[in-house]
């Protein structure tokens, strides 16, 4: 019996092997939701400093 990991959008049982081609995700859909919450900033990398304008105005090859 394969393992199993649940989707994190759903959290339905998927077989993690080549038969799921969506793994961890169940299906398509649930993997577009969860790029959604990336792009729309819903899921965040936690950080100690808060990004301030200076750090998306600067290219960062002209950094220091």
């Amino acid at each position: 019996m394969p393992t199993t990991v649940s989707c994190p959008t759903c959290r339905a049982d998927v077989p993690w092997s080549s038969a799921s081609p969506f793994r961890p995700f169940c299906s398509r859909r649930c993997k577009l939701i969860d790029l959604g919450e990336w792009v729309s900033e819903g899921y965040r990398v936690p950080s100690d400093q808060d990004p301030t304008e200076a750090d998306f105005d600067t290219p960062p090859d002209s950094q220091h």
